[in-house]
Protein backbone atom coordinates (compact mmCIF):
# COMPACT_ATOMS: atom_id res chain seq x y z
CA UNK A 1 0.00 0.00 0.00
CA UNK A 2 0.97 3.60 -0.90
CA UNK A 3 0.62 6.44 1.69
CA UNK A 4 -1.10 9.59 0.36
CA UNK A 5 -2.43 12.98 2.41
CA UNK A 6 -5.76 14.49 1.79
CA UNK A 7 -5.62 18.17 1.09
CA UNK A 8 -8.51 19.15 3.93
CA UNK A 9 -5.59 18.20 6.16
CA UNK A 10 -4.02 21.57 5.70
CA UNK A 11 -7.19 23.63 5.13
CA UNK A 12 -5.53 27.06 4.75
CA UNK A 13 -2.57 25.79 2.64
CA UNK A 14 -2.99 25.96 -0.96
CA UNK A 15 -2.71 23.86 -3.95
CA UNK A 16 1.22 24.30 -4.68
CA UNK A 17 1.89 24.69 -0.77
CA UNK A 18 0.27 21.38 -0.45
CA UNK A 19 2.31 19.86 -3.19
CA UNK A 20 5.99 20.78 -1.50
CA UNK A 21 4.82 19.87 1.97
CA UNK A 22 3.54 16.14 0.87
CA UNK A 23 6.05 15.41 -1.38
CA UNK A 24 8.91 16.90 0.63
CA UNK A 25 7.35 14.54 3.93
CA UNK A 26 8.13 11.56 1.63
CA UNK A 27 4.26 11.03 0.44
CA UNK A 28 3.86 9.64 -2.54
CA UNK A 29 0.22 10.45 -3.44
CA UNK A 30 -2.31 13.06 -2.70
CA UNK A 31 -5.96 13.31 -1.75
CA UNK A 32 -7.40 15.97 -4.09
CA UNK A 33 -9.83 18.18 -3.02
CA UNK A 34 -11.24 20.06 -6.02
CA UNK A 35 -12.47 23.31 -4.35
CA UNK A 36 -8.31 24.32 -4.03
CA UNK A 37 -7.35 23.50 -7.28
CA UNK A 38 -6.02 26.59 -9.40
CA UNK A 39 -8.05 26.96 -12.87
CA UNK A 40 -5.34 25.99 -14.81
CA UNK A 41 -5.50 21.72 -14.98
CA UNK A 42 -2.08 21.75 -17.12
CA UNK A 43 -0.31 23.32 -15.04
CA UNK A 44 -1.23 21.92 -11.89
CA UNK A 45 -0.66 18.52 -13.20
CA UNK A 46 3.10 19.84 -14.73
CA UNK A 47 3.49 20.58 -10.98
CA UNK A 48 2.65 17.34 -10.13
CA UNK A 49 4.82 15.87 -12.45
CA UNK A 50 7.54 17.89 -10.96
CA UNK A 51 7.56 16.27 -7.40
CA UNK A 52 5.97 12.77 -8.45
CA UNK A 53 3.21 12.60 -6.42
CA UNK A 54 0.43 11.14 -8.08
CA UNK A 55 -3.62 11.30 -7.15
CA UNK A 56 -5.07 9.20 -4.67
CA UNK A 57 -8.88 9.81 -4.26
CA UNK A 58 -10.31 13.15 -5.32
CA UNK A 59 -13.18 15.33 -3.72
CA UNK A 60 -15.55 17.10 -6.19
CA UNK A 61 -16.15 21.17 -5.58
CA UNK A 62 -19.92 20.14 -4.89
CA UNK A 63 -19.43 16.50 -3.07
CA UNK A 64 -22.92 15.69 -2.46
CA UNK A 65 -26.01 14.77 -4.36
CA UNK A 66 -28.55 16.60 -1.69
CA UNK A 67 -27.38 19.52 -0.12
CA UNK A 68 -25.19 18.94 2.74
CA UNK A 69 -25.95 20.58 6.22
CA UNK A 70 -22.69 21.73 7.05
CA UNK A 71 -22.00 25.62 7.49
CA UNK A 72 -19.92 26.61 4.51
CA UNK A 73 -20.66 23.54 2.63
CA UNK A 74 -24.34 23.47 1.48
CA UNK A 75 -23.57 24.58 -1.86
CA UNK A 76 -26.71 24.83 -4.62
CA UNK A 77 -30.14 23.34 -3.35
CA UNK A 78 -31.30 21.83 -6.50
CA UNK A 79 -30.32 18.26 -6.99
CA UNK A 80 -30.37 18.29 -10.76
CA UNK A 81 -27.63 21.18 -10.73
CA UNK A 82 -25.41 19.27 -7.88
CA UNK A 83 -25.69 16.04 -10.34
CA UNK A 84 -25.13 18.41 -13.57
CA UNK A 85 -21.78 19.91 -11.40
CA UNK A 86 -20.80 16.13 -9.90
CA UNK A 87 -20.57 15.21 -13.67
CA UNK A 88 -18.49 18.34 -14.77
CA UNK A 89 -16.10 17.26 -11.81
CA UNK A 90 -15.85 13.99 -12.81
CA UNK A 91 -15.25 15.01 -16.41
CA UNK A 92 -12.27 17.63 -15.30
CA UNK A 93 -11.08 15.27 -12.65
CA UNK A 94 -10.41 12.54 -14.37
CA UNK A 95 -7.56 13.99 -16.24
CA UNK A 96 -5.41 13.67 -13.00
CA UNK A 97 -6.01 10.31 -13.38
CA UNK A 98 -6.95 9.56 -9.44
CA UNK A 99 -7.50 6.18 -7.88
CA UNK A 100 -10.92 7.33 -7.70
CA UNK A 101 -13.63 10.45 -7.51
CA UNK A 102 -16.01 10.03 -4.65
CA UNK A 103 -19.54 11.46 -3.80
CA UNK A 104 -21.81 11.40 -1.28
CA UNK A 105 -25.98 10.79 -0.87
CA UNK A 106 -26.48 13.90 1.23
CA UNK A 107 -29.19 13.96 3.98
CA UNK A 108 -32.68 13.23 3.69
CA UNK A 109 -33.07 17.05 4.79
CA UNK A 110 -36.83 18.33 4.45
CA UNK A 111 -37.18 15.12 1.93
CA UNK A 112 -39.70 12.11 2.38
CA UNK A 113 -37.03 9.34 2.58
CA UNK A 114 -38.65 7.65 -0.48
CA UNK A 115 -37.68 10.48 -2.65
CA UNK A 116 -34.89 11.66 -1.33
CA UNK A 117 -33.83 8.14 -2.21
CA UNK A 118 -35.03 7.88 -5.76
CA UNK A 119 -33.32 11.36 -6.02
CA UNK A 120 -29.84 10.00 -5.25
CA UNK A 121 -30.52 7.06 -7.35
CA UNK A 122 -30.90 8.58 -10.51
CA UNK A 123 -28.06 10.98 -9.47
CA UNK A 124 -25.70 8.10 -9.05
CA UNK A 125 -26.65 6.55 -12.61
CA UNK A 126 -25.93 9.88 -14.53
CA UNK A 127 -22.64 10.62 -12.40
CA UNK A 128 -21.71 7.40 -12.80
CA UNK A 129 -22.37 7.78 -16.86
CA UNK A 130 -20.02 10.30 -16.78
CA UNK A 131 -16.97 8.13 -15.20
CA UNK A 132 -17.43 5.45 -17.01
CA UNK A 133 -17.29 7.41 -20.24
CA UNK A 134 -14.18 9.23 -18.28
CA UNK A 135 -12.60 6.11 -17.74
CA UNK A 136 -12.25 6.97 -14.14
CA UNK A 137 -13.69 5.13 -10.93
CA UNK A 138 -16.91 6.36 -8.80
CA UNK A 139 -16.74 5.75 -5.06
CA UNK A 140 -19.78 6.32 -2.73
CA UNK A 141 -18.78 6.84 0.19
CA UNK A 142 -20.50 6.07 3.75
CA UNK A 143 -20.72 8.87 6.16
CA UNK A 144 -20.01 9.04 10.03
CA UNK A 145 -23.41 7.66 11.87
CA UNK A 146 -23.54 10.73 13.54
CA UNK A 147 -23.52 12.44 10.48
CA UNK A 148 -26.84 10.92 9.42
CA UNK A 149 -28.59 14.71 9.03
CA UNK A 150 -25.74 16.89 7.73
CA UNK A 151 -23.74 14.47 5.51
CA UNK A 152 -25.17 11.25 4.10
CA UNK A 153 -28.11 9.09 4.88
CA UNK A 154 -25.57 5.87 3.94
CA UNK A 155 -23.78 4.74 7.45
CA UNK A 156 -22.59 1.61 6.75
CA UNK A 157 -20.91 -0.69 4.18
CA UNK A 158 -24.20 -2.33 3.88
CA UNK A 159 -26.28 0.68 3.66
CA UNK A 160 -24.00 1.70 0.42
CA UNK A 161 -23.76 -1.85 -1.38
CA UNK A 162 -27.84 -1.59 -1.25
CA UNK A 163 -27.89 1.70 -2.44
CA UNK A 164 -25.61 0.62 -5.80
CA UNK A 165 -27.39 -2.39 -5.82
CA UNK A 166 -30.41 -0.44 -6.51
CA UNK A 167 -29.49 1.44 -8.73
CA UNK A 168 -27.88 -1.17 -10.92
CA UNK A 169 -23.89 -0.06 -10.30
CA UNK A 170 -22.07 -2.60 -10.00
CA UNK A 171 -19.47 -0.94 -11.59
CA UNK A 172 -19.03 1.75 -8.66
CA UNK A 173 -17.61 1.14 -6.20
CA UNK A 174 -17.01 2.06 -2.42
CA UNK A 175 -14.86 5.14 -0.74
CA UNK A 176 -13.90 3.69 2.46
CA UNK A 177 -13.14 5.70 5.46
CA UNK A 178 -11.91 4.32 8.91
CA UNK A 179 -12.98 7.32 10.82
CA UNK A 180 -16.94 6.99 9.42
CA UNK A 181 -16.31 3.03 9.16
CA UNK A 182 -15.25 2.94 13.30
CA UNK A 183 -18.31 0.93 14.01
CA UNK A 184 -17.89 -1.78 11.23
CA UNK A 185 -15.87 -4.94 11.99
CA UNK A 186 -12.66 -5.04 10.03
CA UNK A 187 -13.93 -8.06 8.45
CA UNK A 188 -16.96 -6.43 7.40
CA UNK A 189 -14.73 -4.38 4.92
CA UNK A 190 -12.50 -7.11 4.17
CA UNK A 191 -15.43 -9.04 2.70
CA UNK A 192 -16.23 -6.29 0.09
CA UNK A 193 -12.26 -5.27 -0.34
CA UNK A 194 -12.96 -5.74 -4.61
CA UNK A 195 -15.52 -3.08 -4.33
CA UNK A 196 -13.12 -0.49 -2.39
CA UNK A 197 -12.23 1.94 -4.71
CA UNK A 198 -10.07 4.25 -2.14
CA UNK A 199 -9.24 4.29 1.83
CA UNK A 200 -9.40 7.25 4.07
CA UNK A 201 -7.58 6.93 7.22
CA UNK A 202 -8.64 8.74 10.43
CA UNK A 203 -9.43 7.93 13.91
CA UNK A 204 -12.29 9.07 15.99
CA UNK A 205 -10.65 11.02 18.94
CA UNK A 206 -10.26 9.61 22.33
CA UNK A 207 -12.34 12.57 24.05
CA UNK A 208 -15.92 11.87 24.30
CA UNK A 209 -18.18 14.93 22.72
CA UNK A 210 -15.26 16.11 20.35
CA UNK A 211 -16.38 16.10 16.40
CA UNK A 212 -13.00 16.02 14.84
CA UNK A 213 -10.82 13.75 13.57
CA UNK A 214 -7.16 12.42 14.66
CA UNK A 215 -4.47 10.81 13.32
CA UNK A 216 -4.78 6.92 12.88
CA UNK A 217 -3.29 5.49 16.47
CA UNK A 218 -4.48 8.50 18.18
CA UNK A 219 -7.78 7.46 18.81
CA UNK A 220 -7.35 3.50 19.49
CA UNK A 221 -6.52 0.48 16.99
CA UNK A 222 -9.06 0.59 15.04
CA UNK A 223 -7.91 2.01 11.27
CA UNK A 224 -5.18 -0.69 11.82
CA UNK A 225 -7.05 -3.25 12.54
CA UNK A 226 -9.05 -2.19 8.63
CA UNK A 227 -5.81 -2.00 6.97
CA UNK A 228 -4.94 -4.73 7.62
CA UNK A 229 -8.03 -6.38 7.44
CA UNK A 230 -7.77 -4.97 3.66
CA UNK A 231 -4.18 -5.60 3.27
CA UNK A 232 -4.77 -9.38 4.09
CA UNK A 233 -7.65 -9.27 1.93
CA UNK A 234 -5.41 -8.75 -1.29
CA UNK A 235 -6.28 -4.74 -1.32
CA UNK A 236 -3.30 -2.62 -2.23
CA UNK A 237 -4.38 1.30 -2.80
CA UNK A 238 -3.55 4.22 -0.89
CA UNK A 239 -3.90 5.25 2.50
CA UNK A 240 -5.17 8.92 1.80
CA UNK A 241 -4.67 10.23 5.85
CA UNK A 242 -7.54 13.00 5.89
CA UNK A 243 -8.26 15.01 8.74
CA UNK A 244 -10.94 16.90 9.42
CA UNK A 245 -9.69 19.21 12.52
CA UNK A 246 -10.20 23.01 14.03
CA UNK A 247 -8.47 25.77 13.91
CA UNK A 248 -6.88 25.25 17.42
CA UNK A 249 -5.92 21.31 16.98
CA UNK A 250 -4.27 19.83 13.87
CA UNK A 251 -5.69 22.68 11.49
CA UNK A 252 -3.24 25.01 13.12
CA UNK A 253 -0.09 23.43 12.20
CA UNK A 254 2.15 24.25 9.47
CA UNK A 255 1.64 22.38 6.36
CA UNK A 256 5.54 20.82 6.66
CA UNK A 257 4.59 19.91 10.19
CA UNK A 258 1.02 18.50 9.41
CA UNK A 259 2.61 16.39 6.27
CA UNK A 260 5.37 15.16 8.93
CA UNK A 261 3.11 14.13 11.20
CA UNK A 262 0.48 12.70 8.96
CA UNK A 263 3.02 10.26 7.49
CA UNK A 264 4.71 8.67 10.35
CA UNK A 265 0.90 7.81 11.41
CA UNK A 266 0.33 6.46 8.44
CA UNK A 267 3.60 4.79 8.05
CA UNK A 268 2.64 2.95 11.90
CA UNK A 269 -0.21 1.55 10.05
CA UNK A 270 1.30 -0.67 8.03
Amino acid sequence: MRLSLSEISTVDASFAEDILAYSTAGFEGIGIWELKLPEDDAANRALLRETGLVVASCVPTVPSILPLRLPGMEGPPDPAERVEALCASVRRLAAYEPECVLCLTGPYGDLDPAQARSIVADGLVRIAEAARDAGVLLGLEPAHPAQFGTVSFVNTIADALALLDESGLDDVGLMADTYNLWHERPEALAAVASRVTGLHVADEPPDPGRTDRVLPGEGGTRSAEHVHALGEAGWDGFLDVEIFSTPDRFWSLAPDDAARRALAAARALL
